[in-house]
């Protein structure tokens, strides 16, 4: 696993009326602060990629769907700089995955529709704090 990523199994509840999709406690170890929750949706084959985050850290989980999130690790001080990772999201595998601060991370569609991924971040979204770049970017060395 990446330096700083972490996976946090997730609880679903499910009776005849429907479910209850457990994310983020204010009490988990893995809540550092809230800033804003928002919900990303990604059609089949569809990529969404590349940005990171400067200062907040990301708390994703697939609610809907099924979608390919691939991190990329470039801090010179990490032990894992100038790798991939991909983890695949989905309600079926229902899990929390935590990015910390300045990794790269993009979305493919891989689930049929429309899937859904829920952001909690630990800052309000600010366009100043982000750097964004296209999916096929000569930076990356990655085929989506």
């Amino acid at each position: 696993m990446m330096q700083g990523i972490k996976l946090t199994p997730l609880k679903i509840i499910s009776d005849d009326r429907g479910s209850v999709m457990h994310m983020l406690r204010s009490d988990s170890s893995i809540f550092k602060s809230f800033g804003e929750i928002y919900f990303s949706t990604i059609f089949k084959d569809k990529i969404k990629g590349w940005h990171l985050h400067k200062f907040s850290f990301l708390n994703y989980a697939c609610v809907h769907g099924k979608a390919k999130l691939v991190l990329f690790d470039n801090r010179r001080d990490s032990k894992s700089f100038g790798k991939y990772e991909e983890i695949i999201l989905s309600p079926k595998n229902y899990f929390l995955v935590t990015i910390p601060p300045n990794v790269w991370n993009g979305f493919k569609g891989i689930g049929n529709g429309e899937s859904i991924i829920a952001n909690c971040l630990t800052a309000p979204h600010d366009e100043k704090e982000m750097i964004r770049k296209d999916y096929n970017d000569k930076f990356f060395s990655y085929d989506w």
